[in-house]
């Protein structure tokens, strides 16, 4: 029987209601205790590293939850954390460039009403969790809402429905019906994990509207070591206002920018208009193609804690990690 490792931060799931609101409070072992049918097919153990809603959820989080994993690795067969639906995504994005290659599953999961509500749809998940964590489905995935989701793919579409994520510019690994696990694809493992252990947060990120000041872009530029631009459509940046000297000025003082869109499907494409064409023919921008912008923010922070050489980070950029970037032909 496959040994789980339940590892609780917090979130929704893990919430009851305050005065002030929902708040997390309940522990793992409570979690734990609502799914005694899981002890049909797994062995669970808890551990509780955190007891945060989500919105506080950060970078250094990340990095204590790949430390947690790392050290009790060679003891489970699966792991299981229990997160805020509201940045999942970008947890299991940084997660999936932490812990690379991981052929045991490392399973995300969450819920949109608290596990003590009647509606909720806390225990359905979590069950589901459990059993892609005691299957062969290795590397790091969200299972939500009967669906098992990339890590680098997922983004969250819908705020309040209990079908809250999409698997975005990629098929959904399997789903989960009344119990009954149906894989569709195994993602490629390692013998072992490559585990990382730093990142560099100095990451921004600007989403462009129509008249948007390009001092905004400067101090952003200023301020960090990399700026993702989630540009229109296909990509582009305005041709008046001074973007393109503002960009000039970044990448001259060291400073990588990256241009994504704000469309969530298809992904983009410099090279269609005039107003992306001359970014990457004249500025050298990069480009993210059809990652989601939690995979790109996540992307860039495991990058610049290695490196700092222009060439390393275009070259890693555009080196796929668990199927986050496909596209990447370019002009």
């Amino acid at each position: 029987m496959k040994r789980i490792l339940l590892i609780g931060t917090g979130g929704t799931i893990a919430s009851e209601l305050t005065e002030s609101g929902l708040t997390p409070e309940l522990s793992t072992e409570q979690l734990l205790s609502h799914i005694p049918s899981i002890s049909e097919f797994c062995r669970a153990d808890c551990l509780q590293i955190l007891n945060l809603d989500s919105t506080n959820i950060a970078p250094q989080h990340w990095l204590a939850m790949a430390r947690c994993i790392r050290a009790h690795y060679d003891d489970y067969d699966g792991f299981v954390l229990t997160h805020g639906t509201d940045t999942m995504a970008y947890t299991a994005a940084g997660l999936s460039y932490l812990i690379q290659g991981s052929p045991k599953p490392i399973v995300l999961t969450g819920a949109q009403k608290p596990i003590g509500f009647d509606s909720t749809d806390s225990k359905i998940n979590l069950e589901d969790a459990f059993r892609v964590a005691s299957a062969e489905m290795p590397g790091v995935s969200i299972v939500f809402n009967g669906k098992i989701i990339l890590g680098t793919r997922a983004q969250k579409t819908h705020s309040k429905s209990f079908q809250a994520f999409s698997s975005i510019n990629y098929p959904v690994l399997g789903v989960l019906r009344d119990g009954a696990l149906l894989p569709y694809i195994r993602q490629p493992a390692r013998e072992r994990p490559e585990f990382f252990d730093a990142l560099d947060p100095k990451v921004g990120l600007l989403k462009l509207t129509p008249g948007c000041d390009r001092r905004v872009l400067d101090w952003l530029l200023s301020e960090h070591d990399a700026v993702i631009i989630e540009s229109f459509g296909v990509g582009g940046v305005p041709e008046a206002g001074g973007f393109y000297e503002s960009i000039r000025e970044g990448l001259a003082a060291g400073k990588t920018v990256v241009l994504t869109t704000q469309v969530q499907n298809e992904g983009s494409d410099l090279t269609v208009y005039l107003v992306g064409h001359r970014l990457k023919d004249s500025l050298g921008v990069l480009e993210a193609y059809d990652m989601t912008t939690e995979a790109v923010y996540a992307k860039l922070m495991w990058i610049l804690a290695r490196t700092q050489d222009r060439e390393e980070i275009e070259h890693l950029f555009y080196t796929p990690v668990a199927k986050d970037i496909l596209w990447t032909e370019r002009a």
